[in-house]
């Protein structure tokens, strides 16, 4: 790609001049009307397509003048050294004391205003560590309060870093683990609390002070006063205090969180309490620090601070030459409100994980995590949830995957200690679960591409269990052989999870709008595909797990949407029936609209219809799921569609009431009930929306049709207008 800029518009043809004799076959032109042309037509931020320079090559490019991506070396200062000697950042900051304090609280302020905007992605360098005060910890240590924050911001920093790096979820963040060599490790937890518990403690006496009438508080001439005026010590000793307090909470929820196997889960909870109780003080604290700041007459919605005033001793141009090897960007620092937004939204995240009962279930923690993503969490709380749900390589730290697999597969426990789980096929098995569990912890993008690959890797371990299957027992069924059991559920389960996995990964296309009107049609029939064979190959699961299924046998794909009586159907297969009947529908839907002409593919020379179905699902068509799947078949099952047949197969109508059927089952289950609530509500308004068609006509020129996914996060609402 290569974008055109008008204002560089050529004024005069260019001659082409090759500096090398052309060949004998070789003819030159000029170039100048094409290029004229192109500036007439594109706009600002119009991009070219070429074969051999794609979006991602853009993307990597440099772009001079853009601020992000060349914001220069320019720097207030060349060194640290010459912006101390300066007075960037003096210690104390002020004589006058009560100058001190608003100065220190400030500081404060904009630090927590940093880390938000560090959390959500920026350099460490350019975000908490353009304090001068961090960058050389000795000079505050004669300043107690000064010293004892900058500690515990440091300590912070360094716990945060820790479990981000650990977790391994940077990679989504690449700037966010770099220490660029800053001062992280200052004097670590047995020094860093100490110091601030004793500095709170002085402060809560010059509180108590500042409450006692003028003749008890010549008693107390021991307790120096935080500063020099008496009215407003009050105010500055309870701003002191929560935002020490907070500092102080949330080192200790951060070391709770990282107990082994969940064993500080719930102090961590008492800590998160704390944490926004603080907040709510500091939020208190804004209207008495910006009154007794006179100068800031106006409130600005973009202040870091909460008297409005800028902060002492920070520079973010002092660091940008540690930034090297990405050029230095551009940072906006988030407003206080807006940062305290971030912490309190951070610290309900983690009060989720801290909730989780830890149930020894690896598809109950499958269902958690996918569930915790629709809150859609940062990167700190998934980072803690996935050290949370891996430890040594067991669930939680306590649950041997070999023992969580079987119990999924509905293996009775003695299975757990058979000596298959040394097999290295299960060994490998065991590996990709946790692999499973680590990627639905990370960003809807970065998820999908890698549950995408991984389906390829579990298709083949699929078939690697078949043939060392085969080869173990050939083609007997000895029922009562541990062994035959155990890869006979196992394979089962495995189908079930690879289905299960490309369901989701179908579904995060929605999240990351990654589908066009004109794409819906062809990803709910692949959907509808999908669940038709998660719902026969978890039905098989848990028929075999209660003794039913001795014998695995191959079904037709409708069999389960029949509700027949020979066999009974799980509440949680259900549920999936009445997706699949959604599904279906709407599949079925879009392709008579499409057959109308109601809906158009899109008619380009460089996209085809056939080309998007690749571009969709090419890593579903690479792992076979499911087998004998192609363009050509969606072509075939959708090219017969139409109206009339459509109002008489009632898809909407009975998954309407297979939703409203299964509420009664899942009454003990909010999560449950609202999303068949919500599967209801769909049906319901697709089936108006279907007849509405019908009766009108499709062909009628005066209606317009669109979809809108407001009412389901991935199941598609028809709405139907005249104009």
């Amino acid at each position: 790609m290569a974008a055109l800029d008008r204002a560089n518009e050529p004024q005069t043809p260019v001659q082409l001049r090759p500096r090398i004799p052309p060949a004998d076959n070789s003819a030159w032109a000029d170039v100048s009307p094409l290029l004229h042309a192109a500036c007439q037509d594109l706009q600002e931020g119009d991009l070219i397509h070429g074969d051999n320079f794609n979006l991602y090559a853009a993307m990597s490019a440099l772009e001079i003048m853009d601020p992000k991506m060349d914001s220069g070396m320019a720097s207030t200062y060349y060194s640290l050294d010459e912006a101390i000697e300066n007075g960037a950042a003096p210690v104390p900051i002020s004589a006058d004391k009560t100058t001190d304090v608003r100065c220190i609280i400030d500081i404060m302020d904009h630090l927590l205003a940093c880390e938000a905007t560090w959390h959500k992605g920026h350099s460490l360098a350019q975000t908490v560590y353009s304090c001068l005060y961090l960058l050389r910890p000795e000079r505050t240590s004669s300043h107690a309060l000064l010293h004892s924050y900058c500690q515990v911001i440091r300590a912070t920093c360094k716990a945060v870093l820790s479990v981000v790096a650990d977790a391994r979820t940077h990679e989504e963040e690449d700037l966010f683990v770099m220490a660029y060599g800053l001062p992280l490790s200052g004097d670590g937890k047995e020094r860093c609390l100490p110091l601030l518990n004793a500095v709170e403690e002085t402060i809560c006496r010059q509180l108590r002070a500042s409450k006692t009438s003028s003749s008890k508080r010549r008693v107390s001439e021991d307790i120096e006063p935080l500063q020099n005026n008496p009215d407003l010590e009050e105010g500055y000793c309870k701003a002191l205090l929560c935002r020490l307090r907070f500092r102080k909470h949330f080192y200790h929820l951060l070391m709770s969180m990282k107990r082994p196997q969940g064993g500080g889960l719930e102090l961590a909870r008492e800590h998160i309490a704390s944490c926004i109780s603080e907040i709510g003080h500091i939020r208190k604290s804004s209207d008495f620090l910006r009154a007794s700041a006179p100068e800031m007459s106006e409130r600005n919605v973009e202040n870091t601070t909460a008297s409005g005033c800028q902060p002492i001793g920070f520079d973010a141009s002092l660091n940008s030459r540690l930034s090297a090897p990405t050029p230095p960007r551009a940072i906006k620092i988030f407003c206080l409100e807006k940062a305290l937004e971030y912490f309190v939204k951070l610290l309900h995240d983690l009060d989720v994980i801290c909730s989780y009962s830890l149930d020894p279930s690896l598809e109950a923690a499958l269902l958690f995590v996918v569930k915790f993503q629709k809150s859609q969490p940062d990167l700190i709380s998934r980072a803690h949830l996935q050290l949370l749900l891996v430890q040594n390589g067991k669930l939680f730290g306590r649950y041997p995957m070999f023992s969580m697999i079987t119990r999924a597969a509905g293996l009775p426990e003695v299975a757990e200690n058979h000596e298959f789980q040394k097999n290295q096929l299960m060994v490998q098995l065991e590996q990709m679960v946790i692999n499973l569990l680590k990627i639905i912890c990370t960003n809807a993008a970065w998820q999908r591409r890698k549950l995408g690959k991984m389906l390829q890797d579990l298709r083949v371990t699929h078939v690697q269990l078949e043939l060392a299957f085969k080869k173990e027992f050939g083609n007997t069924s000895n029922n009562e052989n541990i062994g035959f059991k155990i890869f006979q559920h196992i394979l089962v389960w495995l189908e079930e999870q690879t289905y299960w996995i490309a369901f989701r990964f179908l579904t995060v296309g929605f999240e990351l709008e990654l589908y066009a009107d004109h794409d819906y049609c062809m990803v709910y029939w692949y959907i509808y595909i999908v669940l038709i064979n998660l719902a026969e190959k978890k039905h098989l699961r848990i028929a075999m797990s209660s003794g039913a299924g001795k014998k695995k046998t191959k079904k037709k794909r409708d069999s389960l949407k029949d509700g027949g009586k020979n066999y009974q159907i799980s509440d949680a297969v259900k549920f999936l029936q009445s997706q699949i009947y959604l599904a279906e529908g709407l599949g079925m839907m879009l392709a008579a609209l499409r057959n109308e002409c109601k809906i158009v593919p899109p008619q380009s020379p460089f996209t085809t219809e056939h080309e998007i179905f690749i571009q969709q699902f090419d890593l579903l068509l690479k792992a076979c799921l499911p087998e004998s799947i192609s363009y050509q078949t969606y072509k075939e099952s959708t090219a017969q569609a139409n109206f009339s047949t459509l109002v008489m197969c009632d898809y909407f109508k009975v998954a309407q009431k297979m939703a409203k059927e299964l509420k009664s089952n899942f009454a003990n289950d909010p999560d449950m009930m609202a999303e068949l609530g919500r599967i209801e509500q769909v049906a319901e308004r697709n089936n108006i929306a279907l007849t509405v068609i019908s009766r009108l006509g499709a062909a009628d020129p005066s209606m317009k049709i669109s979809f809108t996914l407001c009412h389901h996060p991935f199941f598609a609402t028809a709405i139907v207008k005249r104009s």
